[in-house]
């Protein structure tokens, strides 16, 4: 559960890729969108009303993408039935939590990849040209700039960015905060509000004035530092939408004069009295838009912060890597393998801080992965560099 982006980004290259369909004979192109970087379909056929859920279901399990033409309050009731028929599917069962999780993960790409193929068009003035849809200029020329090019996009993806303006307007509150965070489209929201008390609650290094962010995301962090005093913070994402989502968020808050945000990979220049770094949570592959935050392929952020960590600490520093247990839980990775990454690292746990989770699928015992998910814990490991010998 990362505060950095949930996404690559998706900005259009010289040659942006397009979709074709035929319409009364005539073939017909379009831009086409795919915040997963996902291909154009090669088939496209035309929906609309009198299309039915299983049918709709079965052209899309055969690859065939359903360009929607009807009303758009169907186009979501047919959505959520096609859904609904993936849910129904047989799922095989098995004793080894592993083994479980990715038997999940192709499930959710498989899901993902079905429900992708209901289409949707996208006028060049940002509207969805369907009867009672909603207006989303707002929302579109946020997740994407300028929209001047008529284009189409899964229906799922765009629900996705209308529930992001969602949030981005209303906000996430933040009890360490007493305030609230509005999270951009694709920057992940900090929903997840545990791992948020741990650094609220840190005990601070002795005349701790600077702090580095990493991975900043919504600007949540470096927020709660900047609250408890620390002066001087450099926060650090690579995605654009980030470091615009954290200097909204902070400027609002008014921490602007306090936290500098940069676009960097990982650490900026110099060292700091704390270094905090609330990486992706599980070292498996990210494999659609909303994984990102979550996923982390072969662990490399988390390396990457833990083997350049003491050389952007001061000598009394400390570094808050914030993590949960959760792939030690599902048989990704060991404690072994974390203090060993600790050690390599030239690093030294002063204290480790617990807490358990309190979102909702940690009691949802209908949930495959239930076991692991009950017994989480998120920690804040207390990191200080080795004495030179």
């Amino acid at each position: 559960m990362s505060d950095r982006t949930s996404t690559p980004g998706t900005a259009l290259s010289a040659d942006p890729a397009r979709i074709t369909w035929l319409e009364d004979g005539s073939p017909r192109s379009a831009l086409w969108r795919s915040e997963s970087g996902w291909p154009a379909p090669a088939t496209v056929l035309l929906g609309d009303d009198d299309l039915t859920a299983e049918k709709a279901f079965r052209l899309a399990s055969a690859g065939t993408a359903i360009l929607w033409t009807g009303d758009f309050h169907n186009a979501r009731q047919l959505l959520s039935a096609m859904g609904r028929r993936l849910a129904d599917s047989s799922r095989p069962k098995n004793d080894n939590i592993t083994a479980a999780f990715h038997r999940s993960r192709e499930g959710a790409l498989r899901r993902a990849t079905i429900l992708g193929m209901l289409l949707v068009p996208l006028s060049a003035d940002g509207t969805i040209p369907l009867r009672r849809s909603p207006d989303i200029r707002l929302a579109a020329s946020h997740a994407w700039g300028a929209v001047d090019e008529v284009s189409v996009l899964s229906l799922r993806e765009l629900l996705g960015v209308i529930g992001a303006e969602e949030w981005r307007t209303t906000g996430v509150p933040v009890p360490a905060l007493g305030a609230r965070i509005h999270p951009h489209y694709g920057v992940f929201s900090p929903v997840r509000g545990e791992y948020l008390d741990l650094v609220a609650t840190a005990p601070l290094p002795h005349d701790a004035t600077t702090a580095f962010d990493i991975g900043t995301g919504t600007g949540v962090l470096s927020a709660i530092l900047a609250s408890r005093g620390i002066r001087s913070i450099t926060a650090t994402d690579m995605d654009s939408r980030a470091i615009a989502c954290a200097r909204e968020n902070l400027a609002a808050l008014g921490f602007a004069d306090a936290v500098t945000v940069v676009q960097a990979n990982l650490f900026p220049e110099g060292r700091a009295d704390i270094v905090a770094c609330n990486p992706p949570w599980i070292p498996a592959v990210p494999k659609t838009a909303t994984d990102f935050a979550v996923y982390d392929e072969g662990g490399r952020m988390l390396a990457g912060f833990l083997s350049g960590l003491a050389e952007h600490l001061t000598p009394n520093g400390e570094g808050w890597l914030v993590i949960s247990d959760i792939a030690e839980r599902l048989g990704l990775r060991s404690r072994g393998d974390l203090l060993d990454a600790i050690d390599d690292a030239g690093l030294t746990v002063i204290a480790r801080m617990d807490t358990r989770p309190t979102h909702a699928r940690a009691t949802d015992v209908t949930d495959p992965l239930y076991a692991a998910r009950a017994a989480e814990v998120t920690s804040l490991w207390r990191l200080a560099a080795e004495p030179a010998a």
